[in-house]
């Protein structure tokens, strides 16, 4: 409702200072009749504002436009309502005739009270016309979806076999009681002579003999192939639905055109206020275009009217109408009441709002029922069909089976609360315990004093067999001193075990006798244990080297949750975000056919002489810009719709000329490509 709702504002504002113009300054003394109308009674009390200027006012509030889309237009009712405010005809000319001078206030509100409702119905009647295109448009690339893929036919042949089985089905009904008008069970029971069964196997009898011949009269139509003849039905519903859609598209510049729309954008009726030529033009304009939409509304739901005679069809009407070229209700120099007054008007809006906008609405939507696409049921017949077959298969599996799905139910959530914590809370827990050095987050594969204990015990282990065996250690019998045995502990922290292994080798040349009476099991068990520490320091080095790399191994251990959840949580992002981007793929891509078929029409449009597009172009062109800046406000930040608006009213601009307005397209491709 964007562009019916800047030109009904627009319209309003132009009212309003129309209004603003003709009152009198601040620093200007009242005139004789403000003196006479608001002057003090005899008693000297203040005067007070008449009721039915008041009401008059809130009238006029009540139908003045809002800044928000939903506020811009009003229900037909509350315009009804507004309207009810103006008096009868008959009480207005004999107020006029009486009363003179103080009733011409009232007058100018009942005025200003109808041109705001011609306001509010001129955009009820552009919104409407217009949306009943954009769906008429909707509705004919549906059919050319049918008509692009024979896959597509099908399945559209498909969909519909129901309704036309049924269709044929009352056609051979229809005929076969049209040929037995005298056949009835009641007359069969009646009939004495005749039984029950003959008058049936008459019946069925009558009823293959229709078939039959329908099926001769219609040998030509199956000579095609069923795909042909639906394609062929699918043609003629939407050259059907073309022709309604021109005609409102045609309608739509009509009223752009001539309506109040061009002339408060482009100064003709309701041009700068000034004189009092200016007032009553303004107020003849507001009639001429209450006749106008009466009459686009009859012409565009009347499928009789034939698209190119369309202006033709509207001039006809409008041609005797006292609204259309009438003069506006003005008193004389003997106070005598003659023209159009603003009561004759407000009837006409009421006729409009109570006929002609409910009339054309009910064509329409006539015209989409018989030839716009089918409705969802017929769409969805076959899988709902098959969703109600099954259902009560899929209820008693789910019933038999409601343990074991609310088992699988409750281990898929436990599994997957026990992966987040034991795969990934848990190593994140240790990650962090490394880096504060905790020690019970230590990575270690020897405790630590197990080390320390069996060097030590290896040295006392030498030194008392040196001790025993001095010979072996310093080459003599002699008892060893305090000296040699610190040297001997300094060698074996070192590795060296001379001593033992002197003995081990001299007891080894006999090792019967060495076992029994040397030294060769106490040597032998001395390097086990050498052999035992020096396992032990490889491990404690590889000890080392694990707790050097700690953090590392942490984030190892971490690694596969993480990496598991990351790309869990991507797919699940991906899997919403591709159904947003492919909607706003879909939005962009609609745009640019819009955009598209904006260039397309002012392309292959045949201007006037005065460089112009003809009605029928400019609504079509309304139609796809009205689309475009709906998508457009759906994609695009608040500042650059606004800027995106201004050069699409511009490109709608239709008194610019084709060549401006082929500029603008090509500015808008240009400026925001980034949003096509």
């Amino acid at each position: 409702m964007t562009f019916v709702a800047d030109h009904c504002r627009r319209i309003d504002a132009q009212l309003d200072r129309l209004q603003l113009a003709d009152l009198p300054s601040a620093s200007s003394a009242p005139s004789d009749r403000e003196v006479e109308l608001f002057a003090a009674d005899e008693d000297g009390h203040t005067p007070t504002i008449p009721a039915r200027v008041l009401a008059l006012q809130a009238a006029v509030r009540a139908l003045s436009t809002g800044y928000s889309a939903k506020r811009a237009l009003l229900y037909p009712a509350q315009i009804q309502l507004a309207l009810s405010a103006v008096s009868p005809l008959e009480e207005a000319t004999a107020s006029v005739t009486t009363k003179g001078e103080s009733s011409e206030v009232e007058r100018e509100l009942e005025w200003l009270l109808v041109a705001k409702a011609t306001t509010q119905v001129y955009g009820l009647a552009l919104d409407r016309i217009l949306n009943q295109s954009v769906a008429l448009a909707d509705d004919i690339w549906y059919w050319d979806e049918v008509l692009g893929s024979r896959r597509y036919t099908a399945l559209y042949s498909l969909q519909t076999s129901p309704e036309r089985f049924w269709h044929w089905g009352n056609a051979v009904w229809a005929d076969v009681r049209q040929r037995s008008e005298d056949f009835s069970i009641t007359g069969a029971r009646e009939d004495a002579q005749e039984s029950v069964t003959k008058q049936w196997q008459q019946f069925y009898g009558l009823v293959r003999r229709v078939i039959k011949e329908k099926s001769i009269a219609e040998v030509q139509k199956q000579a095609l192939s069923p795909v042909t003849r639906i394609r062929s039905e699918v043609r003629r519903k939407r050259s059907a639905l073309e022709k309604v859609r021109l005609r409102h598209a045609n309608a739509l510049g009509v009223l752009l055109g001539e309506g109040l729309a061009n002339e408060s954008a482009h100064g003709g009726g309701l041009a700068s206020p000034g004189t009092q030529d200016v007032q009553t033009k303004w107020k003849s304009s507001v009639a001429r275009n209450v006749a106008l939409m009466e009459a686009v509304l009859a012409k565009a739901g009347d499928a009789e009217t034939p698209v190119d005679k369309f202006d033709a069809a509207i001039a006809e009407l409008t041609e005797d109408d006292p609204l259309y070229d009438g003069e506006i209700l003005e008193l004389n120099a003997k106070n005598d009441a003659s023209g159009i007054a603003p009561q004759a008007v407000a009837e006409r809006l009421s006729r409009v709002l109570a006929l002609a906008l409910p009339q054309y609405s009910e064509t329409s939507a006539l015209a989409v029922r018989k030839h716009g696409k089918p409705s969802r049921l017929i769409r969805y017949w076959l899988p709902l069909t098959v969703g109600l077959l099954s259902s009560t298969t899929i209820l008693r599996l789910v019933a038999n089976r409601q343990a074991e799905i609310l088992q699988w139910i409750q281990d898929f959530g436990t599994t997957t609360l026990d992966f987040f914590q034991n795969w990934v809370l848990e190593p994140t827990k240790k990650v962090l315990s490394t880096i504060r050095h905790d020690e019970g987050s230590e990575v270690s594969i020897m405790s630590k004093r197990s080390l320390e204990g069996d060097r030590e015990s290896l040295e006392r282990m030498v030194v008392d067999f040196a001790v025993d065996n001095p010979a072996n250690a310093t080459g003599s019998s002699a008892r060893m001193t305090e000296t040699e045995i610190a040297d001997l502990r300094l060698k074996v922290r070192e590795g060296d075990l001379t001593p033992v292994l002197k003995a081990y080798e001299k007891d080894l040349q006999s090792p019967f006798m060495g076992t029994i009476r040397g030294n060769l099991i106490r040597a032998l068990l001395i390097q086990v244990q050498k052999t035992k520490v020096d396992v032990e320091v490889a491990i404690g080095g590889i000890d080392s080297l694990l707790k050097s790399q700690e953090l590392v191994f942490g984030f190892i251990g971490l690694t596969p949750g993480l990496l598991i959840t990351y790309y869990l949580t991507s797919w699940l992002r991906t899997s919403f975000s591709n159904k947003h981007s492919l909607r706003s793929s879909g939005k962009k891509g609609k745009m640019l056919r819009q955009l598209r078929n904006i260039d397309r029409i002012l392309s292959n449009s045949q201007p006037t002489e005065f460089g112009e597009l003809y009605y029928k172009d400019q609504g079509l062109m309304l139609c796809e810009a009205h689309v475009l800046r709906q998508e457009a406000g759906r994609l695009m930040p608040t500042q650059v719709l606004r800027e995106f608006g201004e050069d699409l009213e511009e490109v709608c601009d239709v008194r610019s000329g084709v060549e401006r307005q082929s500029k603008g397209v090509e500015r808008i491709r240009w400026a925001y490509g980034a949003y096509f």
